[in-house]
Order: C-alpha cells, then sequence, then structure tokens
C-alpha cells in the first residue's frame, strides 16, 4: 500500500456538497482507503479574480493502486460532477488533484508528482499539515517549513 494525499477543491453548485460527495466517491475507489481527512478552507482563487472564493480540503489515503490508475478514477469523479476542463485557473465544479503519491516523484504531460505549485499553496499547505504535520514532501521539504515561508493569511479554516 502507497500514501498518497489528494488535493480538494470546488468554487461552483455548492462547493462544500461537492468537495463532501467527492470524498465519498473516493471511498468507493477500488483498493483504497482514506485514512485522514483534513477540516475544510476558504481561500481566494488562483488566477482571475472574478470568481467565487473556493473551498479546499486535503485526505490522506492509503492505496494499491499506481499514480495514473488514481488520477483516471479522480478525473472519473470529477467528471460525475459535471467538471469540464475549459480555462486554466478557472471556476471549477470539482478540481481533484493527486499531491504527493508514497515518494513517487515524477514528471510528464500527464501528471506530475508531488503538485508543482504545492509549495505555492497555503490552502494546500495547512490542510496538509493539520492531517500530518510532520508531512516531508519530496525534493520540496517539510510542509510546515513550505507554509511558514509563504505564510496562510490567505485562507480561513470553515469546518
Amino acid at each position: 500500500m502507497t500514501i498518497a494525499y489528494i488535493g480538494l477543491g470546488s468554487n461552483m453548485n455548492s462547493p462544500v456538497k461537492q468537495i463532501k460527495s467527492a470524498i465519498t466517491s473516493i471511498e468507493e475507489i477500488i483498493s483504497t482507503k482514506i485514512i485522514g481527512m483534513s477540516s475544510l478552507y476558504k481561500s481566494k482563487p488562483v488566477g482571475p479574480q472574478n470568481q467565487d472564493d473556493y473551498i479546499n480540503a486535503v485526505i490522506k489515503i492509503e492505496t494499491k493502486l499506481v499514480p495514473y490508475q488514481l488520477l483516471e478514477c479522480l478525473h472519473d469523479i470529477e467528471e460525475k460532477h459535471g467538471r469540464i476542463r475549459k480555462e486554466h485557473w478557472g471556476p471549477r465544479i470539482l478540481d481533484l488533484d493527486i499531491l504527493i503519491f508514497g515518494n513517487e516523484i515524477m514528471v510528464d504531460e500527464k501528471l506530475t508528482i508531488p503538485h508543482p505549485e504545492i509549495e505555492n499553496r497555503s490552502f494546500v499547505l495547512a490542510p496538509l499539515i493539520e492531517i500530518d504535520p510532520d508531512c516531508i514532501i519530496p525534493k520540496k521539504g517539510l510542509a510546515s517549513d513550505l507554509l511558514a515561508t509563504i505564510g496562510k493569511d490567505n485562507i480561513v479554516q470553515i469546518q
């Protein structure tokens, strides 16, 4: 079993409900078990500001899947929620990202692990640290050190 972390985000169609529904769907992924879940956080959007704030969370899983299998399952869940990929950094019904997958380091056109912007996003680092205070992000460092560097002024824990 591999430990992985998944980032969840939504700013459309009742974002809190979207996140909770996505967590339920992730629980149903074969050979995968949720073993940790953060609170929900509210954050300003990355990119265009003419959209609603995001609700974000991070879950910790154990899985027997390989990264591409997990990615496919997450894309299926996004599609079932009505996600349409059209605008980079645009509004999203649901966004599911593999943040960390064991000690895996990979970069290709479909998947980058760890997530390429993880060290710049307090709305990912704060919930990640909440469920794993000693989390080390491969090739990036201790998550708490990264969050201390960027701060968390732009996020609010809501649930």
